[in-house]
């Protein structure tokens, strides 16, 4: 008898959450990740301690409400997912205050120019360190022998040198799963998958709108 395939699957939280949930305005807690497991095994052997959910933490700011209400869905969704046997790895949000200069390149720039606005300064969270774990987990798991093929829901091309290492030196395969996602508020900003990870993962799977719906609880 032929032996199952045995899988493992990687989600970068982070990834999913800009390139998909944000643009279809799905919430979080409102997809059911086990389903969505469940098709991605698709009948195959998911491994003990196979389904790995990487994100980075939300802190409260005292007397920032939207912080607040971020950290309350963010520990309810770990609870959920902790429920659901999910393994979860975290880092750190990182705050960086980040320039936009006003250029021709902005809408009415020139009366912006005229009452003294020449740039803009805001904070932008970053994760730092997801993908150093998601790569050491997949290279952990293929040297130790965990999986056969580890599904991966990332678009990080970070990942490419980890990539190569489980295919080449272990023999394992990656499964990139990718989406295609119409933006209707920005549609230059829609997302596609990425051309680098198809290049160079054994299989691929681009997931669109409908696809992503039917996992909406």
């Amino acid at each position: 008898m032929d032996k199952k395939e045995r899988v493992q699957i990687f989600i970068d939280g982070g990834n999913l959450y800009h390139l998909v949930f944000k643009k279809l305005n799905i919430k979080e807690l409102d997809f059911s990740f086990e389903k969505f497991s469940d098709f991605l095994v698709n009948g195959r052997e998911l491994t003990e301690f196979g389904k790995r959910f990487y994100i980075g933490t939300v802190r409260e700011h005292e007397g920032d409400e939207y912080s607040k209400e971020a950290m309350s869905k963010q520990t309810k969704l770990f609870s959920v997912l902790k429920k659901d046997k999910w393994e979860l790895k975290t880092s750190k949000l990182r705050s960086r205050l980040e320039k936009v200069i006003i250029d021709s390149r902005t809408v009415d720039y020139k009366k912006l120019h005229g009452k003294g606005v020449k740039f803009v300064e805001f904070n932008r969270m970053r994760e730092k360190g997801i993908d150093v774990k998601i790569a050491t987990d997949l290279i952990i798991g293929a040297l130790d022998n965990k999986y056969d093929t580890a599904i991966l829901v990332s678009s990080d091309s970070d990942l490419i040198p980890a990539i190569d290492i489980v295919k080449n030196r272990f023999n394992k395969k990656i499964e990139y799963v990718g989406f295609s996602v119409i933006d209707e508020a920005d549609i230059e900003n829609s997302t596609k998958p990425s051309l680098a990870m198809m290049g160079r993962t054994n299989i691929q799977r681009i997931l669109v709108r409908s696809d992503l719906e039917s996992f909406v609880i």
